[in-house]
């Protein structure tokens, strides 16, 4: 397995195994707690593992958490996404930068993605499967949606988004979202339980990004 550094994205590590490919099909080792140790990854970090299955293009994110954060350990088990990676750590030398990466089934490649930045993808193929294993159980009231398409970041998405969840569009521009999580981080060097007045006011007036050319789930 080999592991590469994401260059622009500081702490994000890309990790490729070398599936075994046969008359059968394959076999594919998918994590090696060794080789995450020697990466600097703790194997016990983890403690929830999830999976998504999405149409093609379905939109999912851009998803982060306040409080703690989470890192994650993402992996496309099935099908093919376009996945991205923000760095919204306040002090990070790739602060506001952001990635993306081509996930698929054939290299069942698994990236791991720091606590403090935002993810989402985009399914190329229907369906597309995707894994998660994150450090914290999770909590819906620290959740933190971004807006896929925030001119600022200007993702290239490869499709027309087909469906989006309630929350994903009603998401807050990256520039709401950075600033919360930023006031959050400089209050308690960690993301507070609560939200301050100047944020909640902000909240109140952001414009409203319902995107009525999506269609929408719960």
């Amino acid at each position: 397995m080999i592991v590469s550094p994401v260059s622009r994205i500081a702490g994000a590590l890309l990790f490729k195994p070398a599936p075994h490919v046969d008359d059968r099909g394959f076999f594919s080792r998918t994590f090696d707690a060794d080789v995450a140790r020697a990466a600097g990854i703790e194997p016990c970090w983890f403690v929830q593992d999830s999976l998504s299955r999405s149409a093609r293009g379905v939109v999912r994110g851009l998803h982060i958490r306040r409080g703690r954060g989470e890192a994650k350990l993402v992996r496309c088990s099935y099908g093919a996404i376009f996945d991205v990676v923000v760095d919204l750590r306040p002090g990070s030398a790739t602060y506001l930068h952001w990635e993306s990466f081509e996930l698929d089934d054939r290299s069942q490649a698994s990236l791991f993605i720091p606590a403090g930045c935002a993810h989402g993808f985009q399914a190329r193929t229907d369906p597309a499967d995707v894994s998660y294993r994150i450090d914290r159980p999770h909590d819906p009231a620290e959740d933190v949606s971004i807006a896929f398409d925030d001119p600022d970041l200007a993702i290239p998405w490869p499709l027309p988004v087909s469906v989006m969840s309630r929350r994903d569009r009603l998401a807050l521009p990256l520039a709401a979202a950075a600033k919360l999580l930023r006031e959050s981080w400089n209050a308690e060097l960690t993301f507070p339980e609560s939200l301050s007045a100047d944020v909640v006011r902000m909240l109140a007036i952001a414009p409203d990004t319902r995107r009525p050319d999506v269609a929408e789930t719960s």
